[in-house]
């Protein structure tokens, strides 16, 4: 996620998984391109948004369970990236957007984001577990402590 002040530039999914989500931008780790996931985050902001990241820092692990939706499982590293070159841009996946801190569209994201956004945008590492339910839609339970 770019941060640019007060604000966090968040991106609508227009494919895929996520489709009609505002959400960070990212992907899955690629063998073939990447050799750790720092790498797949800066091979992934490149593709889908066109900005090369000049200062990244990790401040999240999330795993995420769907148990309707076995396939959707997954580990998330998430970066703030506060420097870069390039502006953003609109890519056959992806439309990015500028939100100011107080004006996030919780209700067009994730039903995780509205727990762990807020405390990543006060400065906090997060570690955080988050089991969804048989729709994939909403949260059935989660955990989230310090990194």
């Amino acid at each position: 996620m770019l941060m640019r002040g007060e604000e966090i530039l968040l991106a609508m999914k227009k494919k895929g998984f996520g489709i009609g989500k505002w959400n960070g931008v990212g992907g899955k780790f690629d063998s073939q391109k990447d050799k750790n996931i720092d790498d797949t985050a800066l091979r992934e902001v490149e593709e889908e948004i066109g900005v090369k990241a000049v200062k990244m820092e990790k401040v999240g692990i999330f795993s995420f369970y769907f148990p309707g939706k076995e396939e959707w499982n997954q580990d998330v590293h998430l970066y703030l990236i506060n420097s870069w070159k390039g502006e953003p841009k609109e890519s056959d996946e992806v439309f990015p957007k500028w939100f100011g801190k107080d004006n996030i569209p919780f209700d067009k994201m994730w039903d995780d984001d509205k727990i762990w956004l807020p405390k990543i945008l006060e400065g906090k590492k997060i570690k955080g577990v988050f089991t969804f339910d048989e729709s994939g839609n909403k949260i059935k339970n989660y955990n989230i402590g310090e990194l």
